[in-house]
Protein backbone atom coordinates (compact mmCIF):
# COMPACT_ATOMS: atom_id res chain seq x y z
CA UNK A 1 0.00 0.00 0.00
CA UNK A 2 1.28 3.46 -0.89
CA UNK A 3 1.32 5.70 2.18
CA UNK A 4 2.40 8.97 0.61
CA UNK A 5 2.76 9.95 -3.04
CA UNK A 6 3.92 13.11 -4.77
CA UNK A 7 2.98 13.46 -8.42
CA UNK A 8 4.97 15.92 -10.54
CA UNK A 9 5.16 18.48 -7.75
CA UNK A 10 6.56 21.94 -8.40
CA UNK A 11 7.77 24.55 -5.95
CA UNK A 12 9.07 28.05 -6.57
CA UNK A 13 10.32 30.77 -4.28
CA UNK A 14 10.05 33.87 -6.42
CA UNK A 15 12.23 33.29 -9.48
CA UNK A 16 13.94 30.28 -7.87
CA UNK A 17 12.51 27.03 -9.24
CA UNK A 18 13.27 24.60 -6.39
CA UNK A 19 11.25 21.50 -7.34
CA UNK A 20 10.75 20.64 -11.00
CA UNK A 21 8.13 17.94 -11.49
CA UNK A 22 9.25 15.59 -8.70
CA UNK A 23 7.31 12.34 -8.37
CA UNK A 24 7.86 9.97 -5.47
CA UNK A 25 5.72 7.18 -4.00
CA UNK A 26 6.54 5.57 -0.64
CA UNK A 27 5.03 2.23 0.34
CA UNK A 28 4.04 1.20 3.85
CA UNK A 29 7.10 0.07 5.81
CA UNK A 30 9.53 1.37 3.21
CA UNK A 31 12.64 3.38 4.09
CA UNK A 32 13.58 5.86 1.36
CA UNK A 33 16.80 7.86 1.74
CA UNK A 34 17.09 11.02 -0.36
CA UNK A 35 20.61 12.16 -1.19
CA UNK A 36 22.02 15.00 -3.24
CA UNK A 37 24.05 18.21 -3.07
CA UNK A 38 23.03 21.20 -0.98
CA UNK A 39 20.36 23.25 -2.74
CA UNK A 40 19.01 20.33 -4.74
CA UNK A 41 15.51 20.59 -3.21
CA UNK A 42 15.65 17.71 -0.75
CA UNK A 43 14.44 19.62 2.31
CA UNK A 44 11.83 21.50 0.30
CA UNK A 45 10.47 18.15 -0.89
CA UNK A 46 9.98 17.02 2.72
CA UNK A 47 8.34 20.33 3.64
CA UNK A 48 5.89 19.89 0.75
CA UNK A 49 5.13 16.31 1.82
CA UNK A 50 4.06 17.42 5.29
CA UNK A 51 2.23 20.60 4.29
CA UNK A 52 4.75 23.16 5.52
CA UNK A 53 5.00 24.48 1.95
CA UNK A 54 2.21 24.96 -0.58
CA UNK A 55 2.58 23.25 -3.95
CA UNK A 56 2.90 25.37 -7.07
CA UNK A 57 2.17 22.39 -9.27
CA UNK A 58 1.39 18.70 -9.11
CA UNK A 59 -0.52 16.74 -6.47
CA UNK A 60 0.09 15.09 -3.12
CA UNK A 61 -1.77 12.00 -1.92
CA UNK A 62 -1.80 10.33 1.51
CA UNK A 63 -3.12 6.75 1.45
CA UNK A 64 -4.78 7.50 -1.89
CA UNK A 65 -6.52 10.64 -0.71
CA UNK A 66 -5.77 13.89 -2.51
CA UNK A 67 -4.39 16.28 0.11
CA UNK A 68 -2.83 19.07 -1.93
CA UNK A 69 -2.69 20.23 -5.52
CA UNK A 70 -1.67 23.29 -7.47
CA UNK A 71 -5.30 24.24 -8.09
CA UNK A 72 -5.84 24.49 -4.34
CA UNK A 73 -3.15 27.18 -4.04
CA UNK A 74 -4.63 29.53 -6.64
CA UNK A 75 -7.28 31.07 -4.40
CA UNK A 76 -7.64 31.81 -0.71
CA UNK A 77 -10.54 29.33 -0.57
CA UNK A 78 -8.33 26.62 -2.08
CA UNK A 79 -5.49 27.36 0.32
CA UNK A 80 -7.95 27.23 3.20
CA UNK A 81 -9.23 23.82 2.09
CA UNK A 82 -5.66 22.55 1.70
CA UNK A 83 -4.72 23.71 5.18
CA UNK A 84 -7.86 22.06 6.55
CA UNK A 85 -6.92 18.74 4.93
CA UNK A 86 -3.41 18.91 6.37
CA UNK A 87 -4.90 19.86 9.75
CA UNK A 88 -6.92 16.64 9.65
CA UNK A 89 -3.72 14.74 8.94
CA UNK A 90 -1.72 16.26 11.77
CA UNK A 91 0.11 13.45 13.47
CA UNK A 92 -0.13 11.08 10.52
CA UNK A 93 2.98 12.66 8.97
CA UNK A 94 5.72 13.25 11.53
CA UNK A 95 8.63 15.60 10.77
CA UNK A 96 11.98 15.70 12.54
CA UNK A 97 14.10 18.73 11.68
CA UNK A 98 17.81 19.44 11.50
CA UNK A 99 17.35 21.85 14.41
CA UNK A 100 15.54 20.18 17.26
CA UNK A 101 12.76 22.78 17.80
CA UNK A 102 12.04 21.60 21.33
CA UNK A 103 10.10 23.83 23.74
CA UNK A 104 12.88 25.22 25.98
CA UNK A 105 10.53 25.80 28.92
CA UNK A 106 9.38 22.16 28.99
CA UNK A 107 11.21 19.07 30.19
CA UNK A 108 11.87 16.17 27.85
CA UNK A 109 8.71 14.54 29.19
CA UNK A 110 6.67 17.70 28.69
CA UNK A 111 7.87 18.07 25.10
CA UNK A 112 6.76 14.53 24.24
CA UNK A 113 3.41 14.84 26.05
CA UNK A 114 2.37 18.20 24.60
CA UNK A 115 0.98 17.22 21.19
CA UNK A 116 -0.94 14.10 22.31
CA UNK A 117 -2.66 16.15 25.01
CA UNK A 118 -3.31 19.27 22.90
CA UNK A 119 -4.09 17.67 19.54
CA UNK A 120 -5.29 14.13 20.28
CA UNK A 121 -6.93 15.13 23.59
CA UNK A 122 -5.22 12.25 25.34
CA UNK A 123 -5.73 12.17 29.10
CA UNK A 124 -2.74 13.42 31.06
CA UNK A 125 -2.06 10.10 32.80
CA UNK A 126 -2.14 8.20 29.51
CA UNK A 127 0.05 10.80 27.78
CA UNK A 128 2.52 10.61 30.67
CA UNK A 129 2.72 6.82 30.42
CA UNK A 130 3.19 6.88 26.64
CA UNK A 131 5.79 9.66 26.78
CA UNK A 132 7.85 7.74 29.34
CA UNK A 133 7.71 4.62 27.18
CA UNK A 134 8.85 6.57 24.11
CA UNK A 135 11.69 8.26 25.95
CA UNK A 136 12.80 4.82 27.12
CA UNK A 137 12.57 3.62 23.52
CA UNK A 138 15.05 6.28 22.39
CA UNK A 139 17.33 5.60 25.36
CA UNK A 140 16.39 8.58 27.51
CA UNK A 141 14.42 7.11 30.39
CA UNK A 142 16.78 8.88 32.81
CA UNK A 143 16.20 12.31 31.21
CA UNK A 144 12.44 12.71 31.63
CA UNK A 145 12.70 15.73 33.95
CA UNK A 146 15.64 17.42 32.19
CA UNK A 147 15.18 20.62 30.15
CA UNK A 148 16.55 20.86 26.57
CA UNK A 149 19.34 23.27 27.56
CA UNK A 150 20.81 20.55 29.77
CA UNK A 151 20.72 17.88 27.03
CA UNK A 152 23.34 17.20 24.38
CA UNK A 153 22.45 17.71 20.74
CA UNK A 154 22.04 13.98 20.23
CA UNK A 155 19.78 13.72 23.25
CA UNK A 156 17.67 16.65 22.06
CA UNK A 157 17.29 15.03 18.65
CA UNK A 158 16.17 11.79 20.27
CA UNK A 159 13.56 13.71 22.28
CA UNK A 160 12.39 15.22 18.98
CA UNK A 161 12.02 11.72 17.52
CA UNK A 162 10.06 10.57 20.58
CA UNK A 163 7.85 13.65 20.25
CA UNK A 164 7.06 12.78 16.63
CA UNK A 165 6.35 9.15 17.56
CA UNK A 166 3.91 10.28 20.25
CA UNK A 167 1.42 11.21 17.53
CA UNK A 168 1.55 7.64 16.17
CA UNK A 169 2.39 8.78 12.62
CA UNK A 170 1.98 6.68 9.50
CA UNK A 171 5.20 8.09 8.05
CA UNK A 172 8.19 9.90 9.52
CA UNK A 173 10.19 12.49 7.59
CA UNK A 174 13.79 13.16 8.71
CA UNK A 175 15.47 16.32 7.43
CA UNK A 176 19.26 15.93 7.83
CA UNK A 177 18.75 15.19 11.50
CA UNK A 178 22.42 14.43 12.19
CA UNK A 179 24.01 17.33 10.29
CA UNK A 180 23.99 19.71 13.27
CA UNK A 181 25.48 17.14 15.66
CA UNK A 182 29.04 16.60 16.77
CA UNK A 183 30.46 13.44 15.14
CA UNK A 184 30.48 11.45 18.40
CA UNK A 185 26.72 12.07 18.84
CA UNK A 186 25.60 11.00 15.37
CA UNK A 187 25.70 7.28 16.14
CA UNK A 188 23.17 7.45 18.97
CA UNK A 189 20.58 9.11 16.69
CA UNK A 190 21.24 6.73 13.80
CA UNK A 191 20.83 3.79 16.21
CA UNK A 192 17.31 4.97 17.04
CA UNK A 193 16.51 5.41 13.34
CA UNK A 194 17.83 1.93 12.56
CA UNK A 195 15.58 0.55 15.27
CA UNK A 196 12.54 2.29 13.83
CA UNK A 197 13.33 0.96 10.36
CA UNK A 198 13.64 -2.53 11.80
CA UNK A 199 10.19 -2.18 13.35
CA UNK A 200 8.66 -1.36 9.95
CA UNK A 201 8.20 2.40 10.31
CA UNK A 202 7.64 4.13 6.98
CA UNK A 203 10.43 6.69 6.65
CA UNK A 204 11.69 9.29 4.18
CA UNK A 205 15.17 10.39 5.22
CA UNK A 206 17.21 13.25 3.78
CA UNK A 207 20.77 12.46 4.78
CA UNK A 208 24.46 12.54 3.88
CA UNK A 209 25.07 9.43 5.99
CA UNK A 210 25.86 7.07 3.12
CA UNK A 211 26.60 4.05 5.29
CA UNK A 212 23.23 4.42 6.98
CA UNK A 213 21.56 4.67 3.58
CA UNK A 214 23.33 1.56 2.32
CA UNK A 215 22.55 -0.45 5.46
CA UNK A 216 18.95 0.61 6.11
CA UNK A 217 17.29 2.02 2.98
CA UNK A 218 15.02 -0.01 0.77
CA UNK A 219 15.51 2.65 -1.90
CA UNK A 220 17.89 5.54 -2.45
CA UNK A 221 16.79 8.63 -4.38
CA UNK A 222 19.31 11.08 -5.85
CA UNK A 223 18.16 14.66 -6.43
CA UNK A 224 19.96 17.51 -8.15
CA UNK A 225 18.79 20.97 -9.25
CA UNK A 226 15.21 20.24 -8.20
CA UNK A 227 14.91 17.04 -10.22
CA UNK A 228 14.74 13.42 -9.16
CA UNK A 229 17.69 12.20 -11.23
CA UNK A 230 17.91 8.54 -10.29
CA UNK A 231 16.51 6.02 -7.81
CA UNK A 232 17.11 2.40 -7.01
CA UNK A 233 18.28 -0.12 -4.44
CA UNK A 234 21.24 1.09 -2.35
CA UNK A 235 23.64 -1.38 -3.97
CA UNK A 236 22.68 -0.17 -7.44
CA UNK A 237 22.98 3.52 -6.62
CA UNK A 238 26.25 3.33 -4.68
CA UNK A 239 28.09 0.78 -6.80
CA UNK A 240 26.64 1.13 -10.28
CA UNK A 241 24.81 4.47 -10.73
CA UNK A 242 23.43 5.00 -14.21
CA UNK A 243 23.51 8.79 -14.33
CA UNK A 244 26.62 10.94 -14.71
CA UNK A 245 25.40 13.44 -12.10
CA UNK A 246 24.91 10.65 -9.56
CA UNK A 247 28.41 9.29 -10.17
CA UNK A 248 29.98 12.74 -9.80
CA UNK A 249 28.14 13.42 -6.53
CA UNK A 250 29.02 10.07 -4.99
CA UNK A 251 32.64 10.43 -5.99
CA UNK A 252 32.86 13.76 -4.18
CA UNK A 253 31.09 12.42 -1.07
CA UNK A 254 32.90 9.10 -0.79
CA UNK A 255 36.35 10.63 -1.28
CA UNK A 256 35.97 12.84 1.84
Amino acid sequence: MTVIEARAIEKRFGTLHVLRGVSLAVAKGEVVVVIGPSGSGKSTLLRCLCGLEMLDGGELYVEGRLVAGSESAKSWQGRRRMRARFHELRGEIGMIFQRFNLYPHMTALGNVMEAPVRVRRLAGTEADRMARELLAKVGLSDKTDVYPAKLSGGQQQRVAIARALAMQPKVLLFDEVTSALDPELIGEVLKVMRGLAGEGMTMVVVSHEMQFAEDVADRVVFMDEGVLVEEGAPGEIFRNPREKRTRAFLQRILER
